[in-house]
């Protein structure tokens, strides 16, 4: 019998629920992505909408020229301050009015998503979810074609654009967790949460080649792929392994992941609640137990169990803490996401297509930190204290950052790397590894339909902190970019000290534990 090529070889290596696993890893993967490709484009087009302007003898000037020549037709704005009504005094306040209405309207709409998400098949509302994002996505750049310069038009489409993409991110953590377990739970989705970074690179590259020239592209483009992803997610989408006939995944380890929410597990036998006689702890009762992985998988988890409450999911140790510390976390992360380019422009006078490219690097840092916020975690087994650790150098980065982007382009760029990844490294890891945990807790008992809330609640309470940060931003640069910088120092220490009582529990549980095997 003839030797089957390499390539047979290597697809044979794999069995038929691997296969699956890549499959839903990889869609998944590009689905949210697509997301962040169409948030991005409003942060590379503000240095379109709001250019420095001439002086004003230039412009009386010009406008007289352009009276001149002007055919029939009107030309699409006679401002050489950018493009009406952002081209006033108070331009910082009405560009972060745009992003305030998005990010305001996805915090409020996340809440609510996640209760909905629960009760409808994830296919179908992510679909409808992606369509929707993709015609409001467009509909803001189609303002360019038709010569909008109404405000309220553009904040229309802002809100509705963040109502329709809350969405996205309860179902593809659902779906996502139905398919993982959590033996390598934190480096699986550091991995996997790289597509926010990589969506938001495209988003700025794709942006960035038609901001000079034609910004409404910037928009439309974006939106068209968003809405081509949803057509995807329609035919391609499994929303659970059963669904396929595969198995759920192993558990590959009898240890326990902590995310200081819980205390840890040791194996005990000769020291049980009964022969000490002492109360089991209440938090001991709901530990994270890697034996629960396939229990979301039974029937009466995914459809006969009743969708949990709003209260019932905040009474699982450790929600409140990870959610008002992602606060923090996405306050900073979602400043540097709609005013980096604006402010490289300012500091390093760029012009709008090179500051959007320059601020990819930001993203590129971040795909690193997320990865290596999964893997620490995973190999001290402490998502509290990975966290910590990375929030504690994430301030004084942000005042070097700060002072060295001053200094030239090549400080600017190794800065904007370290910042990307000491920022989104814990915003990352809340948002996946830890949201998962929590979401699968043993207190919930196999509820599946769990994880859509839980993720929605921890989610939501961070786009908060996403809508106040560049709101803030708006109204602190007019006094200074250090200032700017100042604030979100001040979020990195808030974000911290509200992980402190989980950290020291984990460092607790380590002290015990060690204690134990000396023993």
């Amino acid at each position: 019998m003839a030797q089957l090529p390499p390539g047979i070889r290597f697809i044979t290596s794999f069995s038929r629920d691997q296969w699956y696993r890549a499959f839903i890893f990889s869609l998944t993967f590009l689905l949210y992505a697509s997301f962040h490709l169409s948030r991005k484009p409003i942060s590379i087009v503000k240095g379109e909408l709001h250019k420095h302007c001439a002086s004003q003898v230039e412009l009386d000037s010009y406008k007289e020229y352009a009276a001149q020549i002007q055919p029939v037709k009107k030309p699409f704005n006679a401002s050489q301050c950018g493009w009406e009504p952002f081209d006033k005094s108070n331009y910082k306040q009405l560009l972060g009015a745009l992003d305030y209405s998005f990010l305001c309207a996805y915090a409020v709409g996340m809440y609510l998503s996640g209760l909905i998400g629960e009760r409808l098949p994830i296919r179908y509302y992510l679909t409808g979810g992606m369509l929707a994002s993709g015609l409001f996505t467009a509909m803001f750049g189609l303002g360019y074609f038709y010569n909008v310069h109404n405000l309220w038009f553009y904040i229309m489409a802002q809100i509705a654009n963040g109502l329709v993409q809350t969405t996205g991110w309860p179902s593809v953590v659902t779906c996502i967790g139905n398919w993982f377990g959590k033996g390598r739970r934190g480096l699986i989705m550091g991995v996997w949460n790289s597509h926010t970074s990589v969506g938001n690179i495209l988003g700025s590259l794709i942006a960035a080649y038609w901001v000079s020239s034609c910004w409404g592209l910037s928009f439309v483009v974006p939106g068209l792929i968003v809405a081509l992803m949803g057509v995807l997610c329609f035919l391609f989408l499994i929303e659970h392994p059963k669904d396929v006939s595969c198995s759920c995944t192993p558990s590959s380890s009898s240890k326990t992941f902590l995310n200081g929410a819980s205390r840890c597990r040791i194996q005990m036998p000769a020291l049980n609640a009964k022969e000490n006689g002492k109360p089991q702890d209440a938090e001991m009762q709901h530990l994270l137990s890697d034996s629960e992985n396939c229990s979301v998988a039974t029937g009466e988890g995914r459809h006969g169990t009743s969708a949990i409450s709003f209260l019932g999911a905040l009474r699982i140790p450790g929600v409140v803490e990870f959610s008002l510390c992602l606060l923090f976390a996405k306050l900073v992360s979602y400043t540097f996401l709609f005013w980096l380019p604006l402010y490289i422009t300012n500091v390093e006078h760029l012009d709008a297509k090179r500051a959007g490219d320059l601020s990819t690097l930001f993203d590129v840092g971040g795909i690193f930190g997320g990865i290596l916020a999964g893997l620490i975690s995973d190999r001290l087994e402490k998502r509290a204290s990975t966290c910590g650790m990375m929030l504690l150098l994430a301030a004084p980065t942000l005042y070097m950052f700060s002072a060295v982007s001053k200094m030239g382009l090549e400080a600017t760029i190794v800065m904007l790397l370290i910042s990307g990844a000491l920022v989104n490294g814990p915003y990352a890891l809340i948002t996946t590894a830890v949201s998962a945990d929590l979401g699968t807790h043993k207190s919930l008992k196999g509820n599946a339909r769990a994880l859509s809330t839980v993720t929605a609640i921890i989610d939501g309470t961070g786009s908060v902190g996403a809508a106040l940060g560049p709101l803030l931003a708006g109204l602190i640069s007019p006094s200074g970019w250090n200032n700017v910088f100042y604030m979100l120092m001040v979020a990195d220490a808030c974000a911290l000290l509200l992980l402190l009582r989980l950290i020291q529990k984990e460092l607790q549980c380590h002290a015990d534990h060690t204690l134990f095997k000396e023993h």
